[in-house]
């Protein structure tokens, strides 16, 4: 009887151990899940922050391509009118050159008809020399090549070169009195300027 309730003691002992050992074993599982979930929460912070820095430096990352977009699409279209700008100008002004090579032809040509003659054979090859000048005269007018109108106009700089200046009766100073080379405008530019004598 004695050995039963032994028995029964050491019984209860171990339970008692089992009991306390389970309770740890719990109270150990429950730290555990804590310091997990507390080490998961920390991972994930740290997690979220890396994508926030990796998502910043993505957006400064397309700020500064947008802005190269922009810069070399401003810089095309740049190029683009600018490039337009000089083809029109050289349609515009394409006869410039040899416009400018012609001109000295005309004022020779000019200054040969303007000798008098009497020999009716030199007069026949003047008509010939006349028909020329009209035709060279309008070829360049259908380039836009036309005469400076200078004589009895005020003096202008922009489309008058004054060589002289003389003083004459009844006209007021600063009007060309005379045009001594013709000068010539090439559409909205001067292809030469008028040499003139200017009054004083």
């Amino acid at each position: 009887m004695e050995e039963q309730k032994k028995e029964h003691v050491e019984e209860s002992e171990v339970e008692t151990e089992t009991c306390e050992t389970a309770c740890d074993c719990e109270k150990h599982a429950d730290e555990a899940k804590k310091e997990d979930k507390k080490e998961r929460g920390h991972k994930h912070k740290k997690e979220l922050e890396a994508l926030k820095e990796e998502n910043a430096k993505l957006k400064e990352e397309l700020a500064v391509s947008k802005n190269a977009y922009f810069k070399a699409y401003a810089d095309t279209e740049n190029l683009k009118k600018r490039l337009q700008s000089e083809a029109e100008s050289t349609r515009k002004y394409r006869i410039q050159s040899f416009a400018s090579e012609v001109l000295p032809v005309l004022d020779n040509l000019e200054r040969a008809l303007d000798v008098k003659v009497d020999d009716e054979n030199i007069k026949n090859y003047a008509k010939g020399f006349e028909m020329i000048h009209s035709q060279l005269i309008h070829i360049l007018k259908n380039e836009g090549v036309e005469e400076i109108d200078a004589l009895d106009k005020p003096f202008d700089a922009n489309y008058h070169n004054a060589l002289m200046q003389e003083a004459k009766a009844g006209v007021e100073s600063g009007i060309v009195i005379e045009v001594l080379q013709k000068g010539y405008m090439l559409k909205d530019r001067v292809l030469r300027a008028a040499l003139v004598k200017v009054s004083e």
